[in-house]
């Protein structure tokens, strides 16, 4: 077994003097209905996964692992598998490991108690089969530093997301609503079980988050006050050893905080290891703010006299406005593009309501509503998101994405009712008559084609990585299925240029260029071939 750390890393677990560390009995109503006295997990019928627990940190994690049992199995299989194909390497998993065990030699010390207790809990119920990467409750505390450290190295799951916030007269009845996608991507598999968890702690406020088996940490999420907190990642620096997991502190925030002053007092407290954007709504202060957090400094990002806040990709606060990182993010990568489409499309829409905020989170098109292809992560909708999710925070109302990415259903969900009153367990949380309908493209042959595109993009890097030949309709029909993303054209290029056919290859690089490209490195790249090419033909 791979030991965690330091010796003190590698022994260290939760303190759980006076905590009731029995685990749970669970009763199984059905395939999609597990009970465990107060506690329930439901299946819906759009396919989201309902969560609800209560207790002490060591209670909420037994429960939801109790709950979540056979999920948190297949979720962990498909995150390590993830890894496998991102390095097939022994040698180099084994390298990874060892410098795992290393970054993380801290990593308990910046996880509050509260936190380690319930990721202890959750993690009693985790496979032995990964015990090679480490112990059961080591590996849960890893796999929430696992978005840190993916954004810190290389964009290991891609982290596009777009959010925004609207209120007084830029709202419809001038309340606070805030939407926002969670671009994280690992693979299709890992967004099929989400879990929309209701949680009412022994200390703190009730809160609901959108997550997944095994994860404690919030990515996006509102509590019983109205206090909402979504997280955009930003370019950082490389820290020498892992600090406090961004989603453990905003974990934080929506459990303690009331209001903006309170998730700022706690925001300034935690050291974190990357650079985040931390949108928090609050419905005490009737506005947004945006923390903006880095392993070195931190800023608050304000906007009272606009009534309207955007996040992408990049720093806005005064403290990064000469930061190296954060201007060569601006300038290169697609986070300003998606910026200027949310200004576009909130300027079109001046009275932001949930079914607005729900085609906003779906837009597809580029500025000025110029097509970018299906899949180019210039879009707010790059059709890879984990979810879509919306907040009204006064009225307690959040709509959450059913699958596929914000495609599906909104559901809509009422926290009054569910922390109001007794629940009935056995029947979905959801207010039907609020939910928002599927995305019409679903149905689209568009949709189809951008399906078959994946499955022929796979091919095409294959192809590219072993140097195989293929026919020239194979390559017709992969440019058919996305004729207005660049990258179908790119990739075609390199095919041609592999097999030395230069000619072709100058054309597709050619069209390439005359599609929107992604980000200004991947046009640079294009340009660099083409002269080559060019070259070549003389």
């Amino acid at each position: 077994m791979v030991s965690c750390g330091t010796s003190k890393s590698k022994k260290h677990t939760p303190d759980l003097t006076g905590l009731n560390n029995a685990k749970p009995a669970v009763t199984k109503l059905s395939d999609s209905i597990f009970i465990s006295g107060k506690n329930s997990l439901l299946k819906n019928k759009q396919g989201l996964w309902e969560l609800y627990v209560e207790g002490d940190p060591l209670e909420i994690g037994l429960s939801t692992g109790a709950l979540t049992d056979s999920l948190l199995h297949q979720q962990q299989r498909i995150f390590f598998s993830k890894i496998t194909d991102l390095i097939p390497s022994k040698f180099q998993q084994k390298m990874l490991r060892q410098f795992l065990k290393w970054y993380n030699r801290k990593l308990y010390l910046n996880v509050p108690d509260e936190y380690q207790t319930e990721i202890y809990g959750v993690s009693q119920y985790t496979s032995n089969d990964f015990d090679n990467i480490a112990p059961q409750y080591q590996r849960g505390l890893y796999l929430h530093a696992a978005h840190d450290i993916g954004h810190a190295l290389q964009d290991l799951a891609l982290v596009g997301c777009s959010s925004f916030a609207a209120w007084n007269e830029k709202s419809e009845d001038g309340n606070l609503i805030l939407a926002r996608n969670f671009d994280f991507y690992v693979n299709d598999a890992f967004a099929e079980n989400k879990i929309v968890a209701f949680i009412k702690p022994k200390e703190g406020y009730p809160f609901m988050m959108l997550t997944w088996p095994g994860m404690i940490g919030a990515v996006s999420g509102m509590n019983y006050e109205g206090l909402t907190v979504t997280i955009n990642a930003s370019k950082s620096k490389i820290p020498l050893s892992a600090k406090t997991p961004i989603s453990i502190l905003t974990r934080e925030i929506l459990q303690h905080a009331k209001n903006l002053e309170e998730a700022v007092a706690i925001a300034k407290k935690r050291k974190v290891f990357v650079s985040e954007s931390i949108m928090v709504g609050s419905a005490n202060d009737n506005k947004a703010i945006l923390i903006e957090v880095s392993p070195n400094k931190m800023d608050v990002y304000d906007v009272s006299n606009s009534n309207q806040l955007i996040c992408s990709n990049h720093f806005q606060g005064e403290a990064f406005a000469t930061d190296k990182r954060n201007l060569e993010q601006i300038a290169n990568s697609h986070s300003e593009y998606r910026y200027e489409r949310m200004q576009e499309l909130l300027s079109e829409n001046p009275k932001v309501n949930p079914e607005i905020a729900s085609e906003i989170l779906r837009n597809k098109e580029g500025l000025k509503d110029i097509s970018l292809g299906y899949g180019n992560e210039k879009a707010l909708n790059q059709l890879l998101a984990h979810h879509g999710i919306i907040f009204k925070p006064k009225e307690k109302l959040v709509w959450v994405s059913a699958n596929p990415f914000q495609l599906g259903e909104f559901v809509c969900y009422d926290l009054n009712a569910i922390f109001g009153k007794n629940h009935n367990a056995t029947k979905s949380f959801q207010k039907e008559n609020l939910n928002i309908a599927k995305d019409p493209f679903l149905e689209t042959a568009t949709f189809q084609n951008f399906k078959n595109f994946k499955i022929e993009d796979h091919k095409i890097d294959s192809i590219l990585k072993k140097k195989e030949t293929v026919s020239s309709e194979f390559l017709q029909h992969y440019q058919a299925l996305n004729p207005d993303y660049w990258v179908v054209y790119y990739k075609t290029g390199l095919y041609f240029y592999q097999k030395k056919e230069f000619l072709q290859a100058k054309l597709n690089f050619e069209k390439a260029l005359t599609h929107e490209i992604t980000t200004v490195p991947q046009k640079e790249e294009i340009e660099k071939y083409l002269k080559k090419v060019k070259r070549k033909l003389q």
